[in-house]
């Protein structure tokens, strides 16, 4: 037990040695643990702060993102308008020229059509002037004499061309 319970004289020795190197520890290394810790202290402090900026930048930066996908959105939504007008009126053209187009073939067609109809009817007036002709060169070839024999040809040839 003797070694359990320490005697007044290392009492006074430990007590004698313990003071003084508590002086020289608060004087020489209480100010260096203090400042390395103020310094650890204020690191920490900085590193929270730049972890919250980096935070607040994420923040702007997702909401910049989303405006962008917005505006990005709204750019594709204008451009693909504007294609389909573009084809709606290219379509329309199209239409127009085509509809001018058969108009023109149609009024081409109803001029040809005019022309051959003039044709034909000089045709048949060119015939029918060569019948008369022929019908007057058989009257004159014929030597009537009398006036009843002229009527009654002439009315044969008249009901002769209301047949024909």
């Amino acid at each position: 037990m003797e070694l359990l319970t320490p005697k007044t004289g290392l009492l006074f020795w430990q007590l004698v040695i313990f003071v003084p190197f508590v002086f020289l520890l608060i004087k020489f290394g209480w100010k260096p643990i203090l400042a390395s810790l103020q310094e650890r202290e204020e690191s920490i402090q900085k590193a929270l702060d730049a972890a919250e900026k980096a935070k607040i930048e994420m923040t702007s930066l997702k909401s910049d993102n989303e405006k962008l996908l917005k505006e990005a959105r709204e750019e594709r939504d204008r451009v693909l308008r504007e294609a389909r007008e573009a084809a709606n009126r290219l379509h329309e053209e199209a239409q127009v020229a085509a509809k001018k187009n058969a108009d023109k073939i149609i009024e081409d067609a109803k001029s040809i059509i005019q022309i051959e109809k003039q044709a034909a009817l000089r045709d048949v007036k060119a015939q029918v002037a060569m019948f008369s002709l022929e019908i007057s060169e058989k009257l004159i070839k014929k030597n009537l004499s009398e006036d009843k024999q002229q009527k009654e040809l002439v009315n044969t040839l008249i009901k002769d061309l209301k047949l024909n």
